[in-house]
């Protein structure tokens, strides 16, 4: 436990627990609205963010919390009213915002290809005390939304035109949604990187949907999982000279590959277990069955 001696690692261990349980809060919501890789888009756009917090000297948490939910919110307007189909309008946002991000990063003093690098793959030596207090102000705001809304956002996740007839503003809490999405992206970033966020925002759920029944046990699941990968995946870089990023999104693939192997014998358990209570094997048969032997 040597490693809880070292600044940088509990700076690093706290921004690990706060992503582990935001990621997947929110990807669940992504997962049931079939929009997978909008955290993939989200982490595209945030790099500009990145590149503009540079160019202005400031934190680049901030600036790309800023810019990924302008485009999220961007995205999201254009799904909800535009002519342009969700698919291209995320393409159209994820190359954009890439090269954004880059051409801004080129024109900053303080850019170069090792900060890009940290922040396109994660860098846990270099998060710094403001970025912890970033981090936690914003999973903050991630967790109170998941939480304190989690009936009304899995309605409108589960099916949009049954929650419309309820009476919940399904347009807003879709933004809502989308706006999660964009601040648990910056949460991340630091930690896995833009380009593999969207990894730690789905692959738990994922693993947790091969186990589970109900939303809110898909929920506990996933948000374990990113937990349990985020932590063992820091502590494997202090001893090992590998990336964070790769390694936690690695791990998590590991959880998915063992639940799957799982849930065929549990499926097959639970359906004899429902076929014996739908056709109870009838009382006395088996002492009938002596008699007439």
């Amino acid at each position: 436990m040597e490693f809880l001696d070292h600044a940088f690692m509990q700076r690093a261990l706290i921004a690990a627990l706060l992503v582990g349980v935001t990621a997947p809060a929110v990807g669940i919501h992504l997962v049931q609205r079939r929009q997978a890789l909008m955290g993939d888009g989200i982490g595209h756009i945030a790099l500009t963010g990145v590149g503009l917090g540079f160019l202005m000297s400031a934190n680049p948490v901030w600036t790309a919390a800023l810019v990924s939910i302008a485009g999220a919110v961007l995205m999201e307007l254009i799904r909800m009213y535009g002519r342009t189909r969700g698919d291209i309008a995320l393409a159209l946002l994820f190359y954009g915002g890439m090269a954004g991000g880059v051409m801004l990063m080129s024109l900053s003093d303080a850019g170069s290809n090792a900060k890009l690098v940290t922040y396109l793959f994660g860098s846990l030596s270099t998060v710094s005390d403001e970025d912890v207090v970033a981090i936690c102000l914003l999973a903050a705001f991630v967790v109170a939304v998941s939480l304190g809304l989690r009936r009304q956002l899995f309605a409108v996740s589960q099916d949009e035109e049954f929650a419309r007839v309820t009476g919940l503003p399904v347009r807003a809490l879709n933004l809502l949604v989308a706006v999660t999405a964009a601040v648990t992206v910056t949460v991340a970033m630091r930690v896995v990187g833009l380009l593999l966020v969207s990894a730690l925002m789905v692959v738990p759920v994922a693993a947790a949907q091969q186990l589970t029944r109900s939303f809110r046990a898909t929920f506990a699941v996933s948000v374990l999982i990113g937990v349990a990968v985020t932590l063992t995946g820091t502590v494997t870089t202090y001893y090992q000279d590998v990336p964070p990023g790769a390694t936690i999104v690695l791990l998590a693939l590991g959880v998915f590959v063992l639940f799957t192997a799982l849930a065929a014998p549990l499926a097959r358990r639970r359906a004899r277990a429902a076929e014996a209570a739908v056709h109870p094997a009838p009382r006395g048969a088996g002492e009938a069955d002596e008699v007439r032997v």
